[in-house]
């Protein structure tokens, strides 16, 4: 499952949504629009979609995409990279993509960076979405790299006090304060046996699992902001991916 959502559609029903009148500011984008040039910049970056879900809200002005993919230098039997997407034509936020993982034992999603394809929808959106969405994609391969070193950073660090750091994250809006005691039960006894050990990778994995089914708008920064704790526990240092394309933005954690 790649969006926990109840209000999931198909194609046909994400190309019958009715796009508003643009203004002299403000462009939306048609729902449909962005996910068949999101698919055609996945193809040319010669990666394969292995599953797609799509998501409405809000009568339809907010949409939510999830995309497994596969390709040369990003396939693992433990993980698959998984493209999120976002739009919006009320204006609530700006259209993105999310790049991150799922974990093939328990569906849990994580994402590592959230690139903002406009910081506003501009008059010209349309003409530099291809462009934009490929600049976007072609970081794929980069972030697939970097959570591998990233996980055997957190599976060779050990977590003392699993409860505290869990305050860290609730301290740093990566996690619901309601949830704390869910997650510290996850951690002391797993559900998955891979997820064993007592180790930050096993805390990790206990956060994400209570992270499912949590509101889809916040799961990208949520666990961006997670792993921006838990990197610096683990002294991993994230790569920087280089920024040239003045219409988005690599957007991380504050």
């Amino acid at each position: 499952m790649l969006i926990y959502a109840k209000n999931k559609v198909n194609s046909e029903q994400l190309a019958g949504v009715q796009t508003p009148e643009g203004t002299n500011s403000h462009t939306p984008i048609p729902h449909h629009h962005l996910v068949k040039m999101t698919r055609e910049a996945l193809d040319i970056a010669g990666l394969e979609v292995t599953e797609e879900e799509h998501a409405l809200a809000r009568g339809g002005l907010r949409y939510f995409g999830g995309f497994a993919l596969k390709g040369t230098d990003v396939t693992g039997e433990d993980r698959q990279i998984v493209l999120g997407l976002r739009n919006a034509h009320d204006k609530s936020f700006a259209a993105s993509i999310a790049v991150g993982n799922k974990m093939m034992v328990c569906d849990n999603l994580c994402f590592s960076s959230d690139i903002k394809l406009a910081r506003r929808h501009t008059t010209h959106i349309l003409e530099d979405l291809p462009r934009v969405l490929s600049s976007a994609v072609a970081r794929v391969t980069s972030h697939w790299q970097d959570m591998s070193k990233r996980i055997s950073a957190y599976q060779q660090t050990e977590v003392r006090d699993a409860a505290a750091m869990i305050v860290q994250l609730v301290d740093s809006k990566a996690f619901p304060a309601r949830d704390i005691y869910k997650a510290v039960e996850e951690f002391r006894n797993p559900r998955h046996e891979e997820f064993k050990g007592g180790s930050l990778w096993s805390l990790y994995n206990s956060v994400t699992e209570n992270l499912k089914g949590s509101n889809i708008n916040l799961l990208a920064d949520r666990t961006m902001r997670m792993q921006s704790v838990f990197d610096k526990f683990a002294n991993h240092s994230p790569e920087i991916i280089s920024q040239d394309d003045k219409n988005s933005a690599l957007v991380l954690p504050a």
